[in-house]
């Protein structure tokens, strides 16, 4: 650092701290940033690059930002990734000798953002702690910004690392490089960025553990939740450098306390966020959120990530939903009380860092002020539970109380300006504002005696920061003021300023008594803030209990509005459900009809294999059950006419098709992957749903695994399954698996094209309506065509001697998929071909090639083409004498229309 000015060798020195951030550095109303610091934050703020002289050869790179603007880079740069270190200047420049004494304050990393502007407020953002050792993984979770804290352990696989990365969803992680490895590969699978930290050492010990979080059972926890926990800790004291005094609880739970759903499962049901866009609009929590505070929405969300397991758990949160559900009057005001409680979590955790200012205090009072409301509300209901919930709430009052003796109505946003601290709370501050008000009434008086004395009517008395009050007169004036009293303090262009020996005087009586007020105001506000801050367990119990009770009015709400019934829940094995509907769907596509569709899984009958046509709804009806056993499992009514439901333990899906580019995988292989989890992890109490089991790969292979799959399911696991497939012959199964039922997706057929009617039937399709589909997704009319040629000439190569045409949608009046449609005669190539058995099909509109010497035959006119086309289609043998003529007549107009009647 030779070289170098002292000011920049006391910023290297503070660099050398934080290596791995970029350092803000302070220097009066800026932070700036030097060397590679400041190339990167030009580069990725989009801010000006500079130059500074520091003594050595070459100026160093610099930008900087105003320190009262730089909460909104910093967030823009912890976003990209980045860590900030902020380094203040912690002495007074004005007494300063030498340099001013700086020091890194805090480091901001993705996982330890306070600024809750960029988080949104009903979304956690969690920070990690992980550990791995003797084939167990813990696994400590935090959100700073809440002080939620959750730890848990589990054995060390891949599939159990990525579920729980999956219900947190973190910003940050900090561990031993090993866990680490694991998490990082797991995040990049799912597209999100991890920052990731190494630290290998932490104090895990018991001792340790217990001076952050008293009252813990440290000895008797799994050594790697321990160690998890201590990393966690000791990285966010390192960052924070402060106490965190709102982390004093620990969670701790088994991930067999939860159903376990996969990232596949959460992704392909869309549970908090769509597949294609990630958005939140169409997703289950979009759908059940009508939450009315900021804890409410982050607590549905984590509700939906963890399904519950225990019977007794899910009964109370359903009691107390059909208690609000049954009573509107009382859900109204439940809600409307609600709506007026701020986040308390989020307000706990700014009191306990030291950054909540008077606002903040006062919307805590507001928020306490609303609980006897909430509290009478709850015991006016008939759940045990709510009774119970309600009994719980801790008012608070008297924190209530002592913030509003404290804190005046409309406080300012800094706590450093004075006009906190309301008049009778302190007798010393009062005499101190006594002091400065009758100070000013002073200086007004002497004002008015100055200008009766001078008579000069322009004489003013102003201030200024530079040498305060002072006497003010023109130009013009200045031969009016009386010799010896007047002392010049400054000359301006058309003025001259003065002071007088009693308003020096005065002067200083006022501005002592401001800077003591504003040092008094400060100091009654902090220890009140402190007060609050040795409170902060009853404040989090509460939140937790008013966020509950958010969550189960909004699931009453929904299930009110949407018309969803309580599930019947049992320790059974049958999964029975009436008039079932997909919720999401049935919200999105208001206006229409939702068809219901009912699902009967039992001890007799475990396994549906569902076949019909693209475009049917068979993916929606498989989706729909899962849904419903989610929302059943997490305490919600269920949008079914009736819904009796086991304790399901894990869902398996595998639907839609995503090629894995980055690991260079197939579909076929993707998918391949997922049934090798589901045949390791599945067991009798389980959902697998497996959408189109087999594509990918040939259809005689594809077959033979999908009915493999199948058989294993059925013999080997026994869980209940739902399988789609374009694989037809595979309904013999039913035939020979006892446990196995067909079901097919009904299709309408008329003569304008074919109708999904959407509705499961009994039975196996015999037509999958792929070329249809194609026609409905806008290809060209010749490939179309040239499709129903071919697939027509391949079915009569094959089927003629049986007298059996290729499928196509006929003029039927209606005919659901499985029945038997007749021969689709007239629509194969346009020349005669003879079949394996001699029987020779003719085109109805070929015509015979003309001769050589003849003309080129002039090509069909657009409005014949479609009167042949539509002829095609035609299937004249079901047709009635009225059909036909009305058929006949319709043709002619068309042909009168288009001007070829001739």
């Amino acid at each position: 650092m030779a070289g170098y000015t002292p000011m920049m060798q006391q910023y290297l020195s503070v660099k050398e701290e934080a290596k791995d951030a970029l350092l803000f550095f302070r220097l009066g109303d800026f932070y700036e940033m030097f060397f590679e610091d400041a190339l990167t934050a030009s580069r990725e703020l989009e801010i000006t690059l500079t130059g500074r002289e520091a003594g050595a050869e070459e100026r160093v790179p610099m930008c900087g930002v105003p320190y009262h603007s730089a909460e909104g880079y910093i967030a823009r740069l912890v976003e990209k990734g980045y860590k900030v270190a902020i380094c203040e200047q912690v002495e007074d420049p004005a007494t300063a000798k030498g340099v001013v004494r700086r020091e890194i304050v805090r480091i901001v990393t993705p996982g330890t953002v306070m600024e809750t502007k960029s988080l949104g407020d009903g979304a956690n953002n969690f920070i990690l702690g992980t550990a791995e050792a003797d084939g167990r993984f813990g696994l400590a979770a935090c959100d700073l910004t809440t002080g939620e804290l959750y730890v848990t352990s589990f054995a060390a696989s891949r599939e159990a690392v990525r579920n729980e990365l999956n219900v947190y969803r973190p910003a940050e992680a900090v561990g031993d490089a090993a866990s680490l490895a694991r998490l990082s590969e797991e995040s990049a699978a799912s597209g999100r960025t991890l920052l990731c930290t190494v630290r290998e050492e932490a104090d895990a010990s018991p001792q340790s553990l217990a001076a952050q979080f008293p009252g813990e059972l440290w000895e008797q926890a799994d050594p790697v939740r321990r160690l998890a926990v201590a990393r966690l800790i000791a990285y966010l004291g390192e960052t924070q450098k402060r106490s965190l005094g709102h982390l004093r609880s620990v969670k701790a739970y088994d991930p067999q306390m939860f159903m376990a759903l996969d990232a596949f499962t959460r992704r392909n049901l869309e549970l908090t966020e769509t597949v294609r866009d990630r958005s939140r609009r169409g997703s289950l929590l979009w759908l059940l959120d009508k939450t009315r505070t900021a804890m409410g929405a982050r607590l549905l969300k984590r509700w939906i990530d963890q399904p519950l397991l225990d019977e007794a758990a899910i009964k109370e949160r359903l009691d107390a939903v059909e208690a609000l559900h049954g009573s509107w009057m009382q859900r109204e005001e439940l809600r409307t009380e609600l709506n007026e409680v701020y986040d308390l979590e989020r307000l706990v955790g700014r009191i306990a860092y030291g950054t909540a200012n008077g606002r903040d205090l006062n919307a805590l009072k507001a928020s306490l002020g609303r609980i006897p409301a909430i509290r009478g509300v709850c015991a006016q209901l008939g759940s045990a539970q709510l009774v119970r919930l309600a009994g719980a709430l801790d008012d608070c009052a008297d924190l209530a109380a002592a913030i509003d003796a404290a804190i005046t109505d409309e406080p300012p946003v800094s706590v450093r300006e004075g006009g906190l601290i309301r008049t009778g709370y302190n007798a010393k501050l009062d005499e101190l504002h006594i002091a400065s008000k009758d100070g000013k009434k002073w200086i007004a008086e002497l004002e008015r005696q100055e200008r009766e004395a001078t008579g000069i009517k322009s004489l003013k008395i102003g201030f200024n920061k530079v040498f305060g009050y002072y006497l003010e007169v023109t130009r013009s004036n200045l031969g009016a003021l009386p010799e010896g009293r007047y002392e010049r303090k400054q000359t301006l262009a058309n003025a001259e300023r003065f002071v007088t020996p009693e308003l020096k005087e005065k002067e200083a009586l006022i501005l002592e008594a401001e800077d003591r007020m504003v040092d008094l105001e400060y100091e009654l506000f902090t220890e009140l803030r402190d007060r609050i801050a040795g409170q902060i367990p009853r404040l989090q119990k509460l939140a937790e209990q008013v966020a509950a009770l958010d969550v189960l009015q909004s699931f009453a709400e929904v299930s009110a509005e949407r018309r969803y019934t309580r599930p019947a829940i049992g320790s059974g094995y049958e999964l029975t459900v009436t008039d079932g509907r997909h919720p999401v769907v049935e919200a999105v596509s208001e206006g229409t009809s939702f068809i219901m569709n009912d699902t009967s899984l039992t001890d007799d009958s475990s396994i549906l294999l569902i076949t019909g046509p693209n475009m049917a709804g068979k993916s929606t009806y498989m989706r729909q059950v899962a849904m419903i056993a989610i929302m059943a499992q997490i305490g919600c009514f269920v949008p079914a006419k009736r819904a009796e439901l086991p304790l399901i333990d894990r869902i398996f899906t595998r639907i839609g098709a995503a090629d894995d580019l980055v690991g260079g995988q197939s579909t076929f292989m993707v998918e391949m992957k997922d049934i090798q989890v589901m045949t390791e992890q599945a067991t009798s109490r389980s959902l697998v749903i497996i959408d189109e089991l087999g594509r990918g790969t040939s259809t005689d292979e594809g077959m033979a695994i999908a009915q493999a799959v199948i058989e294993y399911v059925h013999d080997v696991i026994g869980c209940k399954a739902l399988v789609s497939t374009h694989f037809h012959e595979l309904a013999h199964l039913e035939q020979t698996l006892p446990r196995l039922r067909n079901g097919c997706m009904a299709v309408k057929e008329n003569a304008d094209g074919v109708t999904f009617l959407r509705k499961l039937v009994a039975g196996a399709a015999d037509s999958s309506y792929g070329i249809y589909c194609a026609q409905l997704a806008g290809l060209p009319e010749t490939i179309v065509s040239r499709a129903y040629g071919l697939l027509e000439g391949s079915a009569a190569g094959e089927t003629a001697a049986a007298g059996i045409g290729a499928k196509r949608p006929s003029a039927s009046g209606a005919s659901a998929v499985g029945e038997t449609g007749g021969s689709y005669a007239g629509s194969g190539p346009e020349t005669a071909e003879a079949d394996a058995g001699g029987l020779v099909q003719l085109a109805m509109f070929a015509e015979p090639e003309p001769p050589k010497t003849e003309k080129p035959r002039k090509p069909a006119s657009p409005g014949a083409e479609r009167i042949a086309e539509k002829l095609r289609k035609l299937d004249v043998m079901r047709m009635t004498p009225l059909q036909a003529l009305e058929w006949l007549n319709d043709a002619r107009n068309l042909l009168m229309e288009s001007g070829e009647s001739s």
